[in-house]
């Protein structure tokens, strides 16, 4: 499970500060989405830096991490001043606490569809 889950969360959080996706966000909105785009990508690397020590056979330490990562994310949704970005992410964050729970049993493949998945979902908002 470790492998492929860390494999995918790195693939995303480097596609999520690929130009045209979080790289040039809110440049021309005038709000703060760049801000808002910024602490997201930080979250994501913060959170594969703490699931890169976790074992694969400690789902619960898994599911605890991706629930914060959740927890982050709509966060930052509270806080972002476009509708758009504001929309993609709680619904990320909800995404997100849904593989939190599948993790916590030992199984990875919600967390890694997720995962593959964010970069676009979040970037189309930061473009």
């Amino acid at each position: 499970m470790r492998n492929a889950a860390v494999r995918a969360l790195t693939g995303g959080v480097l596609a999520l500060g690929a130009p045209g996706l979080l790289g040039g966000c809110g440049l021309l909105g005038g709000d703060n989405s760049a801000q808002v785009c910024a602490d997201t990508r930080k979250a994501f690397e913060q959170y594969i830096t703490q699931v890169r020590s976790v074992a694969a056979n400690k789902p619960e330490q898994w599911k605890q991490a991706t629930e914060q990562l959740a927890g982050k994310v709509e966060g930052l949704s509270g806080q972002a001043e476009n509708p758009e970005l504001k929309k993609a992410l709680k619904e990320e964050g909800g995404r997100l606490r849904g593989a939190a729970t599948s993790v916590g049993t030992g199984d990875a493949a919600q967390l890694n569809t997720v995962i593959t998945q964010t970069p676009q979902r979040i970037g189309r908002a930061c473009a």
